[in-house]
């Protein structure tokens, strides 16, 4: 059985070990489908399984430990769980806090199975102080597509779609007493596009976020040990050291946005990323390693939402 050391304080720092999901198997053989599964397009089982295979080469070839936790599910489990057409976006299922999992709750019953079969494989990894399955007890909706831990001081929260605000008040409760002071609580549209933060937002280094334009006339509710105080999204960034770069020029794709950071200097990003975005002058020094997911993409997430760092250094 595998052995973690879970140590995340940040979204940029060098990545050592993460955790992905093989692909459904099951295609989306039609446009009807796609609409009713809620993905952006039809998809080939076939293809999605390729391009996985070509994210955990890319990240697996700059030394990243990637371990696929469907391989660890009990037999009786397996037929059925690879079938589960968004298992694949195992960003949702949980989140490091610094040396905490806390796992997340399905926000829409259709990927419930997912986190029951992935948390009781997340309890065999992880010793009692670094994880308990009854962490999210008082969660009802909280995917950590929506989480974002900035520092060791703030985390960044989205309560739209997927992810509730009692949710974000009860995980408050379990991040005061970890030494982190503000969690930053943000309310995006309800819609396909703002289902989770990180389809709007990211960090693409050491303070430095990337957030689509009208992020900026969105205030966020401070949650801290005192109570709770409003700013507007950039203030909060700001005062937690971070710059934004507003993506104002054109109308950008969760490809554009939903990278995954290798290390302070080093993105993965997907072929379909349109370039004229890192052709900032904080972002045009940073190495890019391009990986085809397009397949993979077509079921509304990228390769941030594919991911989910358990150690960084």
């Amino acid at each position: 059985m595998i052995t973690w050391t879970p140590n995340c304080w940040n979204e940029f720092d060098e990545l050592k070990s993460v955790v992905v999901c093989t692909p459904s198997v099951l295609p989306v053989p039609d446009k009807q489908t796609a609409t009713d599964l809620r993905w952006e397009k039809t998809a080939d089982s076939e293809k999605m399984s390729r391009c996985f295979n070509k994210m955990v080469d890319a990240m697996s070839n700059e030394g990243v430990q990637v371990v696929d936790y469907s391989t660890f599910l009990k037999d009786e489990e397996k037929a059925f769980h690879e079938q589960l057409i968004n298992r694949v976006f195992v960003r949702d299922l949980a989140c490091v806090f610094g040396k905490k999992v806390i796992p997340g709750e399905a926000g829409t019953t259709m990927r419930r199975p997912e986190y029951v079969h992935a948390h009781r494989v997340f309890e065999q990894w992880f010793d009692a102080e670094q994880y308990s399955i009854h962490e999210n007890d008082r969660a009802n909706a909280l995917e950590n597509g929506d989480v974002f831990v900035l520092s060791k001081d703030a985390v960044f929260i989205n309560v739209g779609m997927r992810s509730s605000y009692e949710s974000a008040k009860a995980l408050r409760e379990k991040l005061i007493p970890l030494g982190f002071s503000e969690i930053g609580v943000i309310d995006l549209p309800r819609r396909g596009d703002t289902m989770h933060l990180d389809m709007n937002f990211n960090i693409a280094g050491e303070g430095l976020a990337l957030a689509k334009s009208y992020m900026r006339y969105f205030p966020v509710e401070v949650l801290s040990a005192k109570g709770s105080s409003y700013v507007m999204m950039h203030e909060f960034l700001e005062r937690h050291g971070y710059a934004i770069i507003w993506t104002d020029e054109v109308k950008h794709t969760v490809a554009d946005i939903n990278f995954l950071n290798l290390d302070p200097d080093t993105l993965l990003i997907s072929t379909k990323a349109h370039k004229k975005i890192f052709q900032h002058e904080r972002l045009k020094k940073k190495r890019l390693i391009e990986v085809d997911v397009d397949e993979l993409e077509a079921g509304g997430g990228g390769i941030r939402c594919m991911t989910l760092p358990i150690e960084r250094r």
